[in-house]
């Protein structure tokens, strides 16, 4: 009569089944493999790194896989037994570096991994102890693995009694400032093995798939959520305000990125942001971040991710909401090197990716950890692309044409470079389009032109750095009264006069095909005139010296408009602390009538202590009160009953690239639309199935790649082989044993081999046939490809066909249906998972247990055996 299911928590299902009536609901569960390219390299230029001890880095690890196209050979296992804050440098070594440099090298992938991903429950700290403060030291583990261990290097005694309170000898990244492709300027040198390493972790196992989302939401979604930098009053962890100026006249240059400064020590009030720098010992970190943002703090402890240390840590910017962040796993004392500049942000608005965007912002990076998703890149724009030949699935053979077409938007980003990838790993270059012989740029600043004709063998940063030159000559830079600036294949201009504003000094620059056949080189200016600043004129000053009653500070001074000015403050108490007394000065400056104008000065940012011979300091700037070179020319001099410096009159200029007029010029190389049409000879892979993938890269040192497949099947010889799953469906048990069989139709094989995540799995040796067996657990939870591949005496080769098998934990509530008198139960099936089928005569009796099935594919089938009844309620319980 009536057949209902409901399913219950318990994930079991109750059926009231009269033997005269048939109803069948079927429920199959399948998979959608989507990928997203970015800046700066795509999954194929990935090496994700598992700890095999650990069942949620190795689920994390196949589920960035997945989201990120990693390829299955890109994978490396590791099993640490240790936990995962600290481990030693020699452990280090063994586990991590030494088996990463081995398998990047025996999978041919040296040249094509770029970043590292390092996928929670691994060590984030390195610890060298040797018994010197020279040679000892602690690192951070994604520091290390890019640019080698940095020891401390103290040959005395170490600055503030720390050993870490010092910069390393020969811990400068190479790579910082750069704007740069990576493997053109690495950190080091071009003979030392480098990757942009980052660890994706978080609280639990949730919260880090989530960051992986985000990335994922994040790429050339160009959003318009601002950026914050924020100076907090913690005046020893402020200190990266100083470098707000630069980023934010650069990004205001440019226009594409929404940013601003601000004073506070929260996030309260600023809604959803795409990105937040400060300083401070404890932030509270309210609202959330746009998909992509990057955030961190200047404080000593930010790195001790899975410490108590009190200070706002990397994994709290994380579990807010942003994409990827920053801290230091051990006392690195202020130095601005060791943390990101707020050029990042600039960075990341010009198209890098967020390791691009960090490791290019830290000069010295040893001691930071890096923490999020490497290739988020919110504002990367790739082209275009298509297949034409072959078509998806075709049989190929001998010589045979790939036929390709690929666009971009505009000028501003080419198609520069296109590789071909034989089933995801690199095979060679199709094209290099460089900045092409005798082709002319023409660059006309405040009304006088001048051009430069690209030499042979030229490139993006040659040409740079060239016209750089052209531009600064001396009787050119005298007329123009503008300044040029190389930083990778940007030029920077900055006005030279400070009596002249940005908006008067017009830029105009056009590309000419000159005497080539082809036009390939291109430039382009962010504006048509110079921006001025919005950065306020300052200087730092410093005095020392221990205090007495009649000590004074005394300031005068020149304004703008000629008119001069004088404030002092003198001592007149015994008990007065040195301290106090600087503070009185600048409480005195800033008190002054004739110095609250729009043309007046502003005293700030004091900072005081005592020096190791004990004498007391005090660090303070002086600010004027009006934004622009112009109100900067303002001129003081500060004396006083102490040492001071500086000791001349000097103008509030000590920023003085912040304040000049700015614009910026970039380069570029390549085709706007790029049809291409190469041989292939199918001869130097395997017979069989395969994978062919081009990869287009833009013509900028940006890199943003577009990534487009075709499945083919080579057959130049008759033979072949069947590669066939026993045990197993798209969706297996992690508990289940996958069985595979592969047989092929000839005799004379030498090995067959089975490839899964991480690689070569399992070889048999001189036999046609042969079946293998996969423990899912060893694999985790996540999708992987299968598939074999035969060799035969002679060296030739068979790839099969790849299986995707997803790997499924915990099961959610499934339907059953029922159908004919029997009945005959079926239910949406894990494979290799056992099914408990319990029943009942009526709903207030206890269920009996009736059988366990054990599905080797994705569906799950029991008949009733026993037809007393008339009537039976039946459950389906999965483990």
């Amino acid at each position: 009569m009536n057949r209902t299911f409901h399913a219950s928590n318990t994930k079991t299902v109750a059926a009231r089944v009269t033997p005269w009536k048939r109803t069948a609901v079927l429920i199959l569960a399948g998979f959608a493999l989507a990928i997203r390219v970015v800046a700066g390299g795509s999954g194929l230029n990935v090496a994700v790194v598992v700890n095999q001890n650990s069942s949620n880095s190795v689920e994390l690890g196949n589920y960035y896989c997945e989201k990120r196209g990693v390829p299955s050979q890109n994978v490396l296992r590791i099993s640490w037994p240790g936990g995962n804050a600290d481990w030693t440098a020699s452990d280090f070594d063994t586990f991590l570096r030494t088996p990463l440099s081995a398998m990047l090298a025996s999978r041919r992938l040296t040249n094509q991994i770029e970043v590292v991903l390092l996928s929670m429950d691994i060590p984030y700290r390195v610890t060298l102890t040797t018994g010197s403060s020279a040679t000892s030291g602690i690192n951070s583990t994604t520091a290390a693995l890019f640019y080698g261990f940095q020891p401390d290097g103290c040959a005395t005694e170490c600055p503030e009694g720390f050993p870490s309170c010092n910069l390393a000898p020969g811990s400068t990244n190479r790579y910082a400032g750069s704007e740069g492709v990576f493997r053109q300027a690495p950190p080091i040198n071009t003979m030392s093995n480098s990757w942009l390493v980052m660890m994706l972790t978080s609280s639990n196992l949730t919260q880090a798939k989530a960051v992986v989302e985000r990335g994922l939401a994040s790429d050339g979604s160009l959003p318009t959520q601002r950026v914050y930098l924020a100076k907090s009053e913690d005046v020893n962890r402020n200190v990266r305000y100083a470098l707000y100026d630069n980023a934010l006249f650069n990004i205001q240059v440019d226009g594409v990125l929404n940013a601003m400064r601000t004073n506070t020590d929260t996030t309260f009030g600023l809604g959803d942001m795409l990105g937040y720098a400060n300083g401070s010992y404890a932030l509270a970190i309210y609202g959330g971040f746009a998909p992509g943002a990057m955030a961190d703090s200047l404080t000593s402890f930010g790195g001790k991710i899975f410490e108590d240390s009190g200070h706002t840590d990397a994994l709290d910017f994380l579990n807010a909401g942003a994409t990827a962040s920053y801290g230091t796993v051990v006392e690195p004392c202020a130095y601005l090197q060791k943390f990101p500049a707020p050029q990042n942000y600039f960075y990341q608005a010009r198209g890098f990716s967020m390791a691009e965007c960090y490791y290019q912002s830290l000069t010295n990076p040893y001691q930071g950890l890096l923490v999020g998703e490497p290739l988020a890149a919110p504002f990367a724009q790739p082209c275009q692309g298509n297949w034409s030949q072959p078509l998806a699935g075709a049989v190929i053979s001998g010589t045979t044409n790939l036929t390709l077409n690929f666009s971009s938007l505009s000028t501003d980003r080419p198609v520069q470079i296109v590789d071909l990838f034989v089933d995801d790993q690199w095979a060679g270059t199709i094209t290099n389009v460089p900045p092409r012989t005798n082709n002319i740029l023409y660059v006309t600043l405040n009304g006088f032109r001048t051009n430069y004709a690209v030499p042979a063998n030229a490139s993006l940063r040659s040409v740079t750095s060239n016209l750089v030159l052209r531009l600064n000559e001396a009787t050119y830079r005298n007329a123009t009264r503008v300044a040029a600036f190389a930083h990778g294949d940007r030029i920077e201009l900055q006005g030279l006069d400070a009596a002249t504003p940005g908006a008067a000094i017009s830029v105009a620059v056009s590309n000419h095909i000159g005497s080539a056949a082809v036009l390939t080189s291109f430039i382009r200016a962010s504006r048509t005139n110079l921006l001025d600043t919005e950065a306020y004129g300052l200087r730092e000053y410093a005095v020392v010296g221990s205090l007495a009653i009649g000590d004074y500070l005394k300031l005068t001074g020149t304004k703008t408009n000629g008119a001069g000015f004088s404030v002092a403050f003198t001592n007149q108490s015994g008990s007065a602390t040195f301290a106090g007394f600087v503070q009185s000065f600048l409480a005195a400056v800033n008190a002054d009538p004739s110095l609250q104008a729009a043309d007046g000065v502003i005293a700030e940012d004091l900072v005081t202590g005592i020096l190791a011979d004990e004498q007391p300091y005090g660090q303070f700037n002086l600010r004027v009160r009006s934004p622009g070179i112009a109100a900067a020319q303002l001129q003081v001099w500060l004396t006083g009953s102490f040492t001071i410096s500086p000791t001349t009159t000097l103008r509030l200029e000590g920023n003085l690239a912040d304040l000049r007029p700015r614009n910026h010029l970039y380069l570029t190389a390549g085709l706007t639309n790029l049809s291409l049409t190469f041989p292939f000879n199918t001869a130097t892979s395997a017979d069989g199935y395969h994978q062919l993938t081009v990869v287009a890269y833009e013509g900028s040192h940006v890199r943003t790649q577009k990534r487009i497949s075709q499945n083919v099947r080579i057959q130049n010889n008759s033979w072949s082989a069947d590669f066939t799953m026993l045990l197993g469906d798209t969706n297996t048990a992690l508990e289940a044993t996958l069985q595979f069989a592969v047989f092929a139709n000839t005799n004379n094989i030498a090995k067959i081999e089975l490839f899964t995540t991480g690689g070569l799995f399992a070889i048999s040796n001189n036999v046609a046939a042969t079946t293998f067996a996969v423990g899912a657990n060893y694999l985790g939870v996540g999708l992987h490809p299968f598939f074999a591949l035969i060799t035969r005496s002679d060296g030739k080769q068979y790839r099969t066909e790849t299986k995707w098998v997803r790997i499924v934990g915990a099961e959610p509530l499934f339907n059953v249906s029922a159908l004919g008198p029997a009945p005959l139960l079926t239910w949406p099936a894990i494979a290799g998972r056992a099914y408990r089928v319990l029943s009942a005569t009526s709903l207030a009796d206890t269920f009996i247990p009736r059988a366990v099935v054990t599905p080797t594919n994705s569906i799950g089938r029991w008949s009733e055996t026993n037809h007393a009844a008339p009537e039976r309620y039946y459950r389906v319980a999965s483990p």
